[in-house]
């Protein structure tokens, strides 16, 4: 029905909404699983009825909600990414209904298959300029910086440059929400994929590290996030000595006693222990670094690591 009128308005909204009432019943969520790229293909052609984007949006959520729940991982191919290209460049300045968008992109990212084809239609330039307009809008940087994590850790990065273009965006998010735990936790993921990937200049060696000790001083209780962020310094140490430095003599102060508080507020969360150890390991690489970390009894931390994960 909806395939036949194409370029009909009411037909495709009418069939949205009937697909839309199948959605309580769970025998047909695998029917409704087959019906994404209609349902995208509908958005595309008709991007001036917001009314039809709001509700083929909605729809979208809640069969791929349905996806997660069931650990359906959706591999939508790349016209449905282009799909939501489009859509995402034809209602740039609507914040209301980006935010639900950008939702949908980062659920729909959790797919390797599908993160690819989102970077092979160029998606990430404007994501960044969707962040840049709406810094203030939680919704929005959490999931694009959700988003942007899954397109920095996919396995293609062959475009390092527009990567590269998401450092300063992200950290700008950081420091605009480093009292939110759940962006902050989100940036902080998406700074430590663009490090694993070494999207950094010299020059962001030194504010990103500044940056991300901030993250885990305001948040110290979210597991993830200092998991996240001492991963991502310990991709920076790994890379520039000048990182190193920025965590032993940071303004706000020691990194070192940094590390050993959060230690000792996870001591039982062996993946926190593990980052700060690796955290560690990139650290001890540099000589003056290591003199330091001796002369702060650091090895009394190792030792205390070791003996509560003596199997790990």
């Amino acid at each position: 029905f909806m395939q036949a009128s194409w370029d009909v308005e009411e037909v495709q909204a009418e069939g949205i909404q009937y697909l839309a009432s199948f959605v309580e019943d769970k025998t047909a969520f695998p029917h409704l699983l087959t019906c994404t790229e209609v349902i995208t293909l509908a958005m595309k052609v008709h991007t001036n009825s917001l009314d039809l984007q709001v509700e083929g949006c909605t729809l979208l959520l809640e069969i791929l909600s349905q996806a997660l729940e069931q650990g359906v991982m959706m591999a939508l191919d790349e016209s449905v990414a282009s799909c939501l290209l489009h859509t995402v460049r034809k209602h740039s300045e609507n914040e209301e209904f980006l935010s639900m968008l950008c939702t949908l992109l980062m659920m729909v990212s959790a797919s390797e298959v599908a993160a690819e084809n989102l970077k092979k239609v160029g998606i990430i330039p404007d994501l960044l300029s969707v962040l840049r307009r709406f810094l203030h809008n939680d919704q929005i940087c959490f999931s694009c910086c959700g988003v942007l994590w899954s397109l920095a850790v996919s396995e293609d990065n062959a475009d390092q440059a527009v990567l590269a273009s998401a450092v300063p965006v992200t950290s700008a998010v950081l420091q605009e929400h480093l009292q939110n735990g759940v962006i902050a936790e989100s940036a902080c993921s998406a700074l430590w994929a663009l490090a694993l990937q070494g999207c950094l200049a010299d020059s962001d060696y030194e504010p990103t590290a500044a940056l991300l000790l901030d993250a885990l001083r305001m948040n110290p209780e979210r597991t993830r996030l200092v998991q996240n962020g001492c991963l991502a310094l310990a991709s920076l140490v790994r890379l520039s000595e000048t990182a190193a430095l920025a965590i032993l003599l940071d303004s706000k102060g020691s990194g070192t006693e940094l590390i050993k508080h959060q230690y000792h507020l996870h001591s039982h969360e062996p993946r926190v222990a593990e980052a700060l150890c690796l955290l560690m390991k990139e650290m001890v690489q540099y000589d003056e670094v290591m003199l330091n970390m001796r002369s702060q009894k650091m090895e009394k931390l190792l030792s205390e690591i070791k003996f509560q994960f003596p199997f790990s």
